[in-house]
């Protein structure tokens, strides 16, 4: 009779943590391929944080969002050119980044490869153009 009530405790333990576990809320999936709607804004947000001399950036031109295989996986990205100026205040030329997106925020922001914004659709960026920092404006 004690073995019976030690079994049956023991049965009831062991069903009950299977039941706490089956119920556990189920972690929602990142979805690394989520449209980033603020892509202009972050990638902004970036490049005053990344250029040398963020300001007065000209021929700036950006194309939408777009669905294309990075490695083995498919991302979106956006490219971005633009003739920006070193420390020194010297434009160094018109250059492609490419800006990766990862759940819909902007993971990285590259030099673009002929292959990755070769023939891509720009259209322009004027948000670019008028990017200040403020240290930097004065």
């Amino acid at each position: 009779m004690v073995r019976c009530v030690a079994s049956l405790c023991l049965l009831s333990a062991v069903a009950l943590v299977l039941v706490a576990c089956s119920s556990s809320k189920k972690e929602t999936e990142e979805n690394p391929n989520v449209f980033p709607a603020d892509y202009k804004n972050e990638i902004l947000l970036t490049m005053t944080n990344t250029l040398e001399n963020p300001t007065n950036v000209r021929a700036a031109y950006i194309s939408d969002p777009v669905l294309r295989p990075v490695g083995k996986n498919e991302r979106y990205m956006v490219c971005v050119r633009s003739d920006s100026r070193n420390a020194s205040n010297h434009y160094t030329g018109s250059k492609d980044r490419v800006a990766l997106f990862y759940d819909g925020h902007l993971n990285q922001l590259i030099e673009a490869t002929k292959e990755q914004c070769g023939s891509t659709a720009y259209k322009p960026f004027p948000e670019l153009e008028k990017l200040c920092q403020a240290k930097k404006c004065e």
